[in-house]
């Protein structure tokens, strides 16, 4: 009798597990059936809300519902990336979002409120991007060594904007500083594109940012290239060298980008999302859009999402102790 009621019971569990699979493919073969929320963490402007938009437009013309980008700027990205984890895990609420507020975040603040890998089930990564050294053209430095002479001969006069204490900018720039042996002094703005509105009035002098918001500025004239951290010249910049070249062996970084959803969200509307996505990437207009900022698509699996921010926190975690940034920031 024990056994036949254990049986039972096992049936009925893979009866409700059936019925649950079937209502959530049921649910993704649905959704979107209304508008879809994507918080950006950043303000608008900066790179992770150009990438983001460009994504966002993609997805309401290939799923037929609007994808509606809400900037939450502030605290170095944890307000928006908070308040994504908390949201209701139905797809509805999305979070797209990049190293500085998803990995580098959390290592300096850990009252963010959320975790990278617990709070979030990841959907794709889209696309990343070389950063770009730049200064105002006030600056009388066109190369990286002219740079650090003029900072030499100047020490503590030049600054270097970024999007917040922690965002990858800000981390590029304090490597810069102790690799080159400079006093530079960081400035730190609520988001990219606060920074890069100052650094072209002239209110600091340089920064490191993602070739997708600088591209447009450094072929108007109005800032100057010195070195891109890619491994090697990008296509848009074929003059400009890589920071490998300016005599820093090892000096590459890449800005990505991504799509998450609360943590538990339907596995049917993740992988929804995630083929949405990897199938845009092969599509010559969402391409095109990602070339014009210098994005280069990436895609994959959520699995393969969760192994680059694995890799991430491992990359960044000792780069953060050895320059006191967690110990800055409580």
């Amino acid at each position: 009798m024990v056994w036949g009621s254990a049986l039972r019971i096992a049936w009925k569990l893979s009866a409700i597990g059936m019925v649950l699979a079937a209502l959530g493919t049921a649910e993704a073969q649905h959704y979107p059936s209304r508008p879809v929320k994507v918080i950006v963490p950043t303000p608008p402007g900066g790179p992770v809300d150009v990438v983001g938009r460009i994504t966002a437009n993609y997805l309401q013309n290939a799923l037929g519902q609007a994808f509606v980008v809400e900037n939450r700027a502030g605290a170095g990205n944890t307000i928006g990336s908070r308040d994504a984890a908390a949201a209701t895990p139905d797809g509805y609420t999305l979070l797209y979002s990049a190293a500085s507020g998803l990995i580098i975040a959390p290592l300096l603040h850990p009252d963010a409120g959320y975790d990278p890998l617990r709070s979030f089930d990841p959907v794709a990564l889209v696309g990343q991007s070389p950063s770009i050294l730049v200064v105002n053209p006030a600056v009388p430095a066109k190369s990286v060594a002219e740079l650090i002479a003029y900072a030499k001969a100047n020490p503590g006069k030049v600054n270097f904007s970024s999007g917040g204490i922690g965002v990858l900018p800000h981390l590029i720039g304090e490597l810069f500083k102790a690799r080159a042996g400079i006093d530079i002094v960081h400035v730190p703005y609520k988001g990219g594109g606060p920074s890069i509105t100052d650094l072209l009035a002239g209110n600091v002098q340089m920064t490191f940012e993602s070739s997708s918001v600088l591209l447009p500025l450094i072929q108007a004239g109005k800032l100057r290239a010195l070195a891109v951290t890619a491994q090697k010249r990008i296509a848009q910049l074929p003059d400009v060298p890589t920071m490998i070249e300016s005599g820093f062996p090892n000096f590459v970084t890449v800005a990505w980008t991504g799509l998450l959803a609360p943590a538990h969200a339907p596995p049917p509307v993740i992988s929804k999302l995630n083929g949405a996505i990897n199938q845009g990437l092969k599509r010559p207009d969402f391409t095109a859009a990602l070339a014009k900022v210098s994005v280069d698509p990436l895609g994959g699996t959520p699995a393969d999402f969760t192994e680059t921010m694995k890799a991430e926190l491992a990359r960044w975690s000792p780069i953060v102790r050895s320059l006191g940034l967690d110990r800055t920031a409580q």
